[in-house]
């Protein structure tokens, strides 16, 4: 008896020590977020921000040079083609100190000596020709009498034509010095009395709304400074640089959304224009780019017309491919197997390496051309456990 029951311990520990190790070699069941493969729209798009710009913009310029009076005109204000928006004082001359006076005296002096040096090559010159013009008389009379041949009086006629041409290009040297005396003594001139009396008006150009004074307080400026911009910002137009490879896949009358402009839900735009010429831009982490301007008609505008203005960042989608009936697959459920993409399908409790071919891609779907079932259950955000035929349940939620 004592024999029976030490083999049924025996036994017993046995099946203890097996039972603890079946259950340390069972294989874990991992839990694994899942989503159904389905068939819906795929819409592919290119992401970018952008900014509001006014579709017809005028700088108003100085049309001179002179003291600009201060612009009172405030940024919002609104004018018609023909107000007055800034005036030039042209009438005060510059001020000079003691050595750009010295400088242009210099210059006047330097000017009016070549003129002197000119006059005298003129006078030498006449004199020349007169001294020419008695040779010739001379030689004609010896030569008709014999006593010179006419070879010799020949070359005094040439002598005289000579001195004729030295004569007109010593006048244009003296014509030629004038000018440059006369150009060297206009900054020392006095100012005329119309030039005095000179409060020269700038006008607008068009009707709109003053957008940015450029001067404010009284100052001196330059001809062709700028002074203000004028433009109607009820006209507004976005401008999004997108990457020169994103650019070539937009096309003109592609439709976009606008979005995160400030407002409670997107609206329409339409692409109206890419510029046909690109530009090198650094990006925030010091690469170079090639950007390329695209140009957007806002669609919706009539209520965001009253909140967007000039110079307001957005964010742009631009609708590059679109199709309903799609077979589609979460990005996130898609890995690389070497050259080919792949995916965990769900199947009888365990995971089941899939190799797929994937078409268009957005950042959250992907459109599947082979692969996948329509209906097949596939595990999202596949973790470095996840192996082929190991066992998975869905995750619970609570």
């Amino acid at each position: 008896m004592a024999g029976v029951r030490a083999s049924g311990r025996v036994v017993l520990l046995i099946a203890v020590v097996g039972g603890i190790l079946a259950m340390a070699l069972w294989p874990e069941t991992l839990e694994v977020d899942t989503a159904v493969i389905s068939r819906g729209s795929l819409v592919v798009t290119v992401d970018e921000e952008g900014r509001t710009r006014v579709r017809d913009r005028f700088v108003v310029s100085a049309p001179l040079g002179g003291r600009v009076l201060r612009i009172e005109l405030e940024p919002g204000d609104r004018v018609r083609r023909g107000d007055v928006v800034a005036r030039v004082d042209a009438g005060a001359p510059p001020l000079l100190d003691v050595r750009a006076r010295a400088d242009m005296e210099a210059a006047v002096n330097g000017a009016r000596a070549v003129r002197e040096r000119a006059q005298a090559e003129e006078q030498r010159a006449r004199a020349a020709l007169a001294l020419a013009e008695r040779e010739v008389l001379r030689s004609r009379t010896l030569a008709a009498a014999g006593a010179l041949p006419a070879q010799d009086a020949d070359a005094r006629e040439t002598e005289a034509q000579l001195a004729g041409e030295a004569v007109s290009a010593a006048a244009a040297a003296v014509r030629a010095a004038t000018a440059e005396l006369e150009r060297a003594l206009v900054p020392l001139a006095a100012p005329s009395p119309q030039t005095l009396a000179g409060v020269v008006p700038v006008r607008a150009p068009v009707d709109g709304t003053i957008l940015r004074r450029l001067r404010e307080s009284e100052s001196v400026v330059p001809p062709g400074e700028p002074l203000v911009e004028i433009g109607d910002p009820a006209k507004l137009e976005i401008v999004a640089d997108l990457l020169s490879t994103d650019a070539v896949r937009v096309t003109v009358g592609a439709r976009a959304t606008i979005e995160q402009w400030g407002g409670a839900a997107p609206f329409g735009a339409t692409i109206t224009r890419i510029e046909p010429s690109g530009f090198t831009k650094i990006s925030a982490l010091g690469v170079e780019e090639q950007r390329v301007n695209v140009i957007l008609a806002m669609a919706d505008q009539a209520s965001e017309d009253a909140v967007l203005g000039d110079g307001y960042r957005v964010e742009v989608r631009i609708v590059v491919w679109e199709a309903d009936h799609v077979l589609k697959v979460p990005t996130s459920a898609l890995f690389r197997d070497g050259e080919r993409w792949a995916v965990y399908v769900v199947n009888e409790g365990r995971a089941r390496r899939t190799f797929v071919e994937i078409g268009r891609q957005t950042g959250r779907e992907a459109e599947v051309l082979s692969g996948l079932p329509e209906g097949a259950q596939v595990i999202v955000h596949p973790g470095d456990l996840i192996r082929d035929g190991v066992r998975v349940r869905e995750f619970a939620r609570g």
